[in-house]
């Protein structure tokens, strides 16, 4: 259902962006999304304050907390690095672009508003097409390969849109571990973009 409603979101989008160009709402578009994302990093944070489990599940793992994002984080700039060798892109943009970790509304509008609009579409477009891979990957991953696994293909998204079906695939350590993957990745979405995209 949730992939539904972003397909039909982004094609009445597209839509009303052919049929309105001139509107003063499109010229406001940048102040509204900044304020959009703020809202959201807040929550996020607010969500991650008030969560006991996930301190807890910290406090008793400690440094080995890291080694599923790190790899996640690995293995997606790996892979973006080569896609975009082979699709002829600069190699910091390619991996700017794959930095999103599927976290397609961040990544796309940072790198818009850092002058790369193009760009800023290409990470839209390779970030939520994650999340719909990943939304039809996690059932089978978890199944054949188990609930760690499980996680890696929902990225930052293993803490919010893409957790349900984690929780549903998995079990409990699953479900942590997905939340903690994704805060983590997801804090490294905004540090990663503008390093990549300056250096």
């Amino acid at each position: 259902m949730l992939t539904v409603q972003i397909l039909i979101t982004l094609a009445l989008g597209i839509f009303c962006g052919k049929l309105y160009p001139a509107a003063r709402l499109w010229q406001a578009a940048d102040s509204i999304t900044a304020l959009a994302l703020y809202a959201l990093l807040f929550l996020i944070g607010i969500e991650l304050g008030q969560n006991r489990q996930i301190w807890h599940q910290i406090s008793t793992q400690g440094w080995r907390i890291l080694l599923l994002p790190c790899a996640i984080a690995t293995g997606t700039l790996a892979g973006g690095g080569l896609a975009g060798w082979l699709l002829a892109i600069p190699v910091r943009k390619s991996l700017a672009v794959s930095s999103g970790f599927g976290w397609y509304s961040l990544a796309s509008v940072m790198i818009s508003q850092m002058g790369y609009v193009e760009l800023g579409a290409l990470a839209f477009l390779v970030n939520i097409l994650r999340e719909l891979l990943a939304m039809l990957c996690i059932p089978l991953v978890a199944r054949y390969l188990g609930s760690i696994p499980a996680i890696a293909p929902g990225g930052a998204t293993a803490m919010d849109t893409t957790l349900p079906l984690i929780a549903e695939a998995t079990n409990n350590e699953g479900t942590v571990a997905a939340f903690l993957s994704g805060a983590i990745l997801s804090a490294l979405v905004p540090v990663l973009i503008p390093f990549l995209i300056a250096g």
